[in-house]
């Protein structure tokens, strides 16, 4: 039978957690602060770890790091109060599998998550969220930083939490707001978007709010406002830097007590509406310009979460065409030195341009081929031509961060071909050996340099490098390395 680790100063918590968990055949032990923590784990093996954010002598994260090196295998599942949840989503920033809030008011889902969290099904659910994000058209792909987000998206939409989504145009929050909204449990109940910017102050005021009639001119007859019919549901509220200061004030109110009077009303109204709010602009930066509310920032961000734009993730375009080209119902498809070519585009309208260029290619190349080339791309995707991204070159410095090693060969890789194309005297095959060999002379350098700084940990510097330790071994084999370095 599993073993279980609680840390939480309240003893009462602790002897809550002991005959929960001791009645349903789990071995428990407990702690009440750092110390004990650090004594139990030296002298136990740990299937789940339960910890409490505060502690009288140290923190939730600290402790957490602590497990995650001595027990990497251990799950865990941060116990917080409201007020520190942010903490409790940035602890599973840091590797850990859920948290939960005290008071523990539905103790079935409780142990629901202790029970899902020890029968080793978390494939399973992976494989469901994966499935429900590429069912809405959120493709998350192989970018780190996508699978990251998504991960840390679909633990949080079952939480009766805020969140905030950043991100420029086109790169699909509204997506990512549906994705949150079915994955939580509010699936079954309303999901209401509304863009605060498309909308004057008065006429945004009666959608949200709604209105009584003779409310004022026009107003012939009563309305429900969105936070009336989204009710047990979820708002979503795009663009919210963009509404105004009065409006600001009366969402802040709603967010606070969920309480809210119609325009022209006087009776006082009640809400259980999750918001999910966006924003292409940094609204930290709009509070510091006075245009947005500090403490309604506070109250919207809960939970951040940012979503890269396209060019940071060009890595994933091909399957964005792919799935378009489904959306389409389309049997075309896209010769590869058209990707490549699309590859070389910076994408200021991200995924939402993509889309429309996806698009305009098909139409134009329907009944007269199969494959899409680039003669059907626009004047401005045959033009633009960008370096490989100067940040990932930041490996060759004296530097901790991780580096997307594969992703730079590849746009050197692209580099290099679309020079080729605008010179083909050079022998094609001449051109992919010369690649090969900068592959090869750009990855052992890398490779080398991160196994010193991990000090030979291999499985570390592949991680650091995003490549596979098979395609490590590769590099290290055509160097001639010593195996054991």
């Amino acid at each position: 039978m599993e073993n279980i680790l609680v840390i939480d100063d309240e003893r009462e918590v602790g002897n809550f957690f002991l005959h929960l968990l001791e009645g349903k055949g789990y071995h428990v032990k407990l702690g009440f602060n750092g110390k004990d923590f650090a004594k139990l784990i030296k002298e136990h093996s740990f299937d789940l770890a339960l910890i409490d954010v505060k502690l009288p002598d140290t923190n939730g994260l600290d402790l957490l790091k602590q497990l995650k090196t001595a027990l990497p295998s251990c799950k865990a599942i941060i116990m917080t109060g409201y007020s520190t949840v942010k903490t409790a989503v940035e602890a599973i920033k840091y590797g850990a599998s859920d948290y939960i809030e005290k008071p523990f008011d539905d103790i079935d889902e409780l142990e629901r998550l202790i029970e899902g969290l020890l029968d080793n099904s978390s494939t399973s659910s992976q494989n469901d969220m994966y499935k429900l994000a590429e069912t809405l058209g959120f493709i998350v792909g192989k970018n780190k930083e996508m699978n990251d987000l998504i991960k840390l998206a679909y633990k949080i939409a079952k939480k009766n939490v805020n969140v905030l989504i950043e991100g420029e145009t086109g790169t699909g929050k509204e997506v990512l707001a549906h994705f949150i909204h079915h994955a939580s449990m509010r699936y079954d109940q309303p999901f209401i978007g509304i863009n605060c910017g498309a909308v004057s102050e008065t006429l945004l005021e009666s959608e949200l709010f709604g209105h009584e009639k003779g409310a004022f001119t026009g107003a012939v007859k009563e309305k429900k406002g969105i936070f009336e019919i989204a009710n047990r549901g979820t708002l979503f509220l795009d663009e919210i830097g963009e509404a105004s200061l009065a409006i600001q004030v009366k969402l802040l109110r709603v967010l606070e007590t969920g309480e809210y009077i119609r325009v022209g009303g006087e009776t006082i109204r009640r809400t259980n509406t999750r918001i999910i709010a966006a924003s292409h602009v940094n609204l930290a930066q709009a509070v510091a310009e006075k245009t947005f509310r500090e403490d309604l920032l506070y109250r919207l961000d809960v939970v951040k979460l940012t979503i890269p734009p396209l060019r940071e993730r060009i890595e994933d375009l091909p399957l964005f065409i792919e799935y378009f080209l489904k959306k389409l119902n389309s049997h075309l498809s896209f010769s590869d030195d058209t990707i490549l070519q699309m590859k070389q585009y910076h994408w200021p309208g991200n995924v939402r341009e993509l889309f429309n260029v996806v698009k305009r290619a098909v139409t134009l190349a329907e009944g007269e081929t199969t494959i899409i080339t680039p003669d059907f791309l626009p004047e401005k995707l045959k033009t633009e031509r960008t370096l490989p991204s100067q940040k990932l070159f930041s490996i060759g410095k004296n530097t901790r961060d991780d580096i997307d090693l594969e992703r730079y060969l590849n746009e050197w890789t692209s580099y290099i071909l679309s020079l080729w194309k605008e010179n083909k005297k050079v022998d094609l095959e001449r051109v992919l050996s010369l690649v090969k060999d900068l592959e090869k002379q750009i990855g052992r350098s890398f490779v080398m340099k991160t196994l010193k700084e991990t000090v030979g940990n291999r499985k570390e510097a592949s991680e650091r490098l995003n490549i596979t330790v098979r395609k490590l071994r590769y590099l290290l084999k055509e160097k001639g390395a010593d195996p054991k370095v």
